[in-house]
């Protein structure tokens, strides 16, 4: 296989806990109904909400628990031919609750450390705030999964890219679909 390609797969293969669940609270208002609460809870930093009332405990446990599954499914498939040379983790020995834990929980929190600084710099809910709206639960994820793996710098180097152009490139799918009203 090329090396730029088994790098991409990989690195993908890699990031998908965490870009899994950074898609999970967008589903999450969709199906499981019932109040959403802000994690804020109203909360100001000044006279601005800390992250806004778009970010909820609901969508912040659909992420973190998506992520989870998304890790116990990469250590149950890890013995199927291919996945064991695929994977840049060995699943045989992590724990999967804790690995999914770290990807959901750094995913989650990078996505509110991103909202808390957009607030304060007087971006609205949904405001482009480009590239950091694509990257910040990517560096949250890798953050927290630094204390069981570190990835070689190139996997990084790669994911941030991936992760940026999936992004965007979703986000103008998303806009000429009718489904969102910026493209980015």
């Amino acid at each position: 296989m090329n090396n730029l390609l088994e790098l991409v797969l990989k690195s993908a293969y890699f990031i998908a806990p965490a870009a899994l669940a950074n898609i999970a609270p967008v589903f999450s208002h969709k199906i499981l109904k019932g109040k959403a609460v802000p994690v804020d809870l109203g909360k100001k930093f000044g006279r601005k909400p800390l992250f806004g009332s778009h970010k909820t405990y609901k969508g912040f446990f659909a992420g973190v628990i998506t992520a989870i599954i998304v890790v116990f499914l990469q250590k149950e498939i890890y013995f199927v031919d291919g996945f064991k040379e695929f994977s840049l983790i060995d699943y045989s020995s992590i724990n999967p609750f804790f690995l999914g834990f770290l990807f959901g929980f750094g995913a989650m929190f990078g996505d509110l450390a991103e909202s808390f600084v957009k607030r304060r710099v007087g971006k609205k809910p949904g405001e482009a705030f480009v590239p950091w709206d694509q990257l910040d639960f990517i560096i949250g994820a890798l953050v927290l999964t630094s204390f069981v793996y570190v990835p070689p710098w190139q996997v990084i180097l790669a994911a941030l890219i991936i992760t940026l152009i999936f992004h965007i490139l979703l986000s103008l799918a998303a806009y000429y679909l009718g489904l969102k009203k910026d493209k980015l």
